[in-house]
Order: C-alpha cells, then structure tokens, then sequence
C-alpha cells in the first residue's frame, strides 16, 4: 500500500530503495547525501526485506561492491555527491563497459575540488557524457521534487535491467535536503529470476559466466563498442523524459533541471504576470537529452535561457537542440551560490533589450 510521508529527498530515496526491492547499497558517507546512507543504516533493511547496506572503506571500494553485486544480476544502488562520484568513476566505465545495471545517485555540491558542501549543478559533463574513460553514457534521470526522487528509484532499476546499463539520479543539494510530502511506492518484491548473464556459478548443462570490460582484441573490443553505441542510439529514441510548461505561446522559454526548474518555474509565472509570455521546459533525463522536445517547444520563441547552477554546461546540448538557430542565453551562479526567481526574471529581460 502506498503511504504519504514527508521526508527529506535523500531520505525519499532511501526509503524508496527498500521498496523497490533492492539486494544490496554500498555506500560512504559526503555532505549533502550522508542521509541516504545513514537512513538505510538506521531502518535496517536486511532484517525486513533481506536488502544488505554496508558502509564501505571508500567510495572506490563502494564502487567495485556495486559491481561485483551487479554481476551476480541484483538491484544495487550507492550513492555520493560530487568530489565522491569522480573517486568511482573508473569503476563506473567498467561497469559500463561489461553491461552491468546498477542505480547511482550523485547529490551534486559545488566545485571543482572539495570545494563547498552547498548544492550546485556543475557535474552536468561529467553525467552526460560518461564522466570516465572510454566511450560510454549512463542514462542520466533529473528529480525536481522529493515525489520524484522516490519515484526514480524503481524507474531506475527498470531502465538498468532494460538496458543493462548504469543509471545516474543527478540530484542536487537543495533537492536532497528540502523537504516535502512523498507518496511512497508500494513494496516490491526481491529479484527471484538469476538472469542469464549474470555469474551465477556453473551449473549443471551451463558453464560459468565471466563477467569483464577488458578486451585485449581491438577488433573483438571494436564490435563491443559498436554495440555499446546502438544501445545508446535506442535510448535516445526510446528514453527521453521532459516537461514543457507555458511553452505553447512564449516567446521566451527557460531551460532547466532539478533545483534550477523549480526556481525558473516561479520566474516565468512572474514573467506573465508582467505580460511576458515566458515558458519552461524542463528536461527530465539529461541523457538522453530531449533534444527533439525541445525544438518543438521552441518553433515560436525568440530566446532560450538555459538556466543552471553551473557556469553553462547544459546550455551546449540547448543549443544543439535548436541547431543554433535561435538565441540561447546562459543565466548561472557558481560554486553553491542558489539563484532567487527575481535574477532569472531579469535575465529573461535582457531579450528585450
């Protein structure tokens, strides 16, 4: 039965990692996520539902954790924030790279370095273009809400599994810690079925599966790749989530994700109200970016804003979108700071001038 909460978003995502059935989370604790792992810790799943949640030495360690559970085919999931994600990263391209499913969940600070422990949107290459070594993609999901940093938990799982592939929730500081109502999923059970490439041991009539990215023939190695890219192809024509609101009639549209939607959203009802005919459209997965959505949103309008806690990341997969052929503006702040709807308002303006 699903249950009404309010939660914290890391919090959400913990709770909703219980509930999607979830084998296994390998986890170290970093400002602003440490309340993802410290939940689990604190409900103590294994006892209920048999999910095992284990701090590990490091976020390499985490990492390699996640592997080795997913190559025996089980929903795992870790999770960290920024200067963290890049400790996993070469862990994350071999997971990539042998095709396993995981869920990883990167509550973004700002940077570069250690730098601040305040959100910030600047992992946005990192996400969408793999981020590690190698040419791979983790198809990337952008809660806006604490409902959907639950939600994306089990969607997650389901587009792993689908796609063998590593999802990344791309969340940020002010999502997972705000709090909000949550309407919790329904339990769902453990994975039962051993899935046939998993290394589930040699049994009688099948030998062992092994289960590697390293391939020392570049033809064999070529193919692997070849294949790895049509994936990424059908994802992109199968996988694009998005949101456009008041888009139908503006002239002008910000272009926004998780924290930065939210914000841009009360600038563009502020911008109507000032009988600027403003819209939003929000990409919901930043990989595979809604790239065609976006230039139908876009047919009438005369400017794009692409509004980020970042100093521009997105804004080039914006312009792709649109081929270049409207004027696309970027509106940031940097290093933690959180833009107020009043400066994206004015950076709406400067269209006007």
């Amino acid at each position: 039965m699903k249950e009404l909460r309010l939660m914290k978003g890391n919090e959400a995502i913990a709770e909703a990692a219980i509930r999607a059935g979830a084998d296994a989370y390998f986890g170290y604790p970093i400002t602003p996520q440490s309340e993802i792992l410290e939940y689990l810790a604190d409900q103590n799943p294994v006892e209920t539902t048999g999910m095992v949640v284990l701090q590990a030495e490091s976020e390499v360690a985490a990492i390699n954790m996640v592997y080795g559970a997913a190559s025996a085919g089980r929903r795992v999931m870790t999770s960290s924030s920024s200067p963290g994600i890049s400790l996993m990263t070469e862990g994350i391209s071999y997971l990539a790279g042998a095709e396993l499913p995981c869920v990883i969940v990167n509550v973004a600070r700002g940077g570069p370095g250690l730098g601040t422990i305040q959100p910030s949107q600047a992992d946005y290459f990192q996400s969408t273009r793999g981020g590690g070594h190698g040419d791979y993609r983790l198809l990337v999901l952008a809660p806006a809400s604490v409902q959907e940093m639950a939600d994306f938990v089990a969607l997650g799982f389901d587009l792993a599994f689908k796609y063998r592939n590593p999802v990344l929730i791309l969340s940020d500081g002010v999502i997972g810690q705000m709090m909000e109502k949550v309407e919790l999923p329904e339990f769902r059970p453990r994975r039962k079925e051993n899935e046939s490439w998993a290394t589930t041991g040699k049994t009688p009539g099948r030998e062992r599966n092994i289960i590697t990215s390293l391939n020392l023939d570049a033809c064999i190695h070529e193919q692997h790749n070849i294949k790895l890219q049509a994936k990424y192809r059908r994802m992109e024509e199968e996988e694009t989530r998005c949101e456009a609101i008041l888009c139908d009639d503006a002239e002008y549209i910000a272009v926004a994700y998780g924290a930065s939607a939210r914000i841009s959203r009360k600038a563009v009802e502020q911008a109507r109200e000032q009988g600027i005919r403003a819209g939003l459209f929000r990409p919901v997965t930043l990989f595979p970016f809604p790239a065609r959505e976006l230039k139908t949103a876009a047919k009438n309008a005369k400017g794009l804003l692409s509004v980020e806690m970042s100093a521009g990341q997105m804004i080039e997969d914006v312009r792709l979108a649109v081929d270049c052929r409207i004027p696309v503006k970027h509106f940031g702040r940097y290093g933690g700071v959180v833009h107020a709807p009043g400066e994206v308002l004015e950076a709406i303006k400067t269209f006007q001038v």
